[in-house]
């Protein structure tokens, strides 16, 4: 549906027919949209306060936490190195926008005050699950809203958003285990720095070495190399910055209904809230934080959605009944047992490439692996009418 100027063909696309999302990414950003709202609600109905305090609070007043204490020995970074940074970064992203016709130079400030807003409640929700829940619908529709037709500058624009907020909190979660592992400052900054530097250009010199030595890479010919994270990005960049938010979610489309998840998420914060405060003695309702439930989806695409129902039996077996039947042993190694499970993960992943596919040894064929993506869906690549588009 996309001319050479990569703009929106307005005849392909009433042809074609109008943007129509799986359940999955239905499910995933009516709950997201909620997750937005409940956000910033729950924010301010629980953490206010603290975070008031947090403000008022100075590097004396934290003189009784032994952490604290101990890593007053080392030189702390100073607070103009941070300065220096977010200016050349803010610097060199006008550069961009000025020189490219696709993203004007106030967006930048947009994209700043947009990662203020929302930093610290998803500060807040990393802090309590260890886990960085990017909220990026919300940010696509006022994208999208902001630089309709414009795909190129939508991808730039998330960048500065979405990518931000996951760049954020993580510097954040670096700078937190560092503390608690005793690391000198001034080391965990520099690697902090370092590190991205260097990982970019791997990445980079990575990229381009397997799109020019890999055929059909990231295409339906070739199962054993997708893109799934890029075929996201280039599909968001066609709904949102092509096709637009009004066309998707304006009044009378099939997924306007969607949008209540905003009020949805704004409701239900303040009912746990209320009884919790009206309850003081049952425990378990200061432990509801629907921030957390709602958000939970954000991962559902390009995960599958068969994926949650795994995720749900094993957090049921360690958190409630490890937990509640075998404490001590949850206590010593349900951590570890996580951490190893995830190793095991990622290397069984590298001996699969080394001894299987870098052979091209495939997996056998049977019904459960039919259909043009391998997994046994023969509409699995189908628009919203069934037809299965070829190359």
């Amino acid at each position: 549906v996309l001319n050479k100027d990569l703009l929106l063909n307005e005849t392909a696309y009433e042809i074609y027919g109008g943007v129509r999302m799986t359940a999955g990414y239905v499910v995933s950003d009516g709950f997201v949209l909620a997750a937005f709202s409940a956000y910033i609600v729950h924010t301010l109905l629980y953490h206010s306060k603290f975070i008031v305090e947090q403000f008022r609070m100075t590097s004396s007043d934290e003189k009784n936490d032994i952490h604290a204490k101990l890593m007053s020995h080392y030189p702390e970074v100073f607070e103009w190195w941070y300065h220096i940074i977010l200016f050349l970064s803010f610097v060199l992203g006008l550069i961009y926008c000025y020189r490219s016709p696709f993203l004007p130079g106030y967006m930048m400030i947009v994209a700043i005050v947009i990662n203020f807003i929302i930093m610290i409640p998803t500060g807040i929700i990393a802090a309590v699950t260890n886990m960085i829940f990017v909220l990026g619908v919300p940010f696509n529709m006022l994208t999208s809203f902001i630089l309709p037709g414009n795909p190129i500058g939508f991808l730039t624009l998330r960048a500065y958003t979405n990518s931000c907020q996951y760049q954020i909190i993580s510097f954040l979660l670096n700078l937190k285990m560092a503390h608690y592992m005793k690391i000198p400052p001034r080391i965990t900054f520099s690697m902090l720095l370092i590190c991205p530097i260097i990982g970019s250009i791997v990445n980079y010199i990575t990229a381009m070495y397997l799109l020019n030595n890999i055929p059909n890479i990231c295409t339906h010919k070739n199962l054993l190399w997708k893109c799934l994270q890029a075929e996201g990005s280039f599909t968001s960049s066609v709904i949102w910055g092509v096709v637009g938010v009004r066309k998707i979610f304006g009044v009378g489309s099939i997924y306007y209904p969607l949008l209540f998840g905003l009020l949805i998420g704004l409701v239900l914060p303040i009912i746990s809230w209320f009884l919790w405060k009206k309850f003081p003695n049952i425990k378990w309702l200061a432990f509801i934080n629907f921030p957390i439930f709602l958000a939970a989806t954000n991962m559902l695409p390009p995960a599958p959605a068969a994926e949650y129902v795994t995720w749900f039996l094993v957090g049921f077996i360690f958190n409630f009944i490890l937990y509640r039947y075998a404490h001590v042993w949850w206590e010593k190694y349900a951590y570890v047992f996580s951490a190893g499970m995830s190793c095991g993960v990622a290397i069984c992943g590298f001996i699969i490439f080394i001894t299987l596919q870098n052979n091209n040894i495939e997996f056998p064929q049977w019904w459960g692996t039919g259909g043009p993506m391998r997994d046994g869906c023969p509409l699995a690549i189908a628009n919203y009418s069934g037809f299965v588009l070829t190359d």
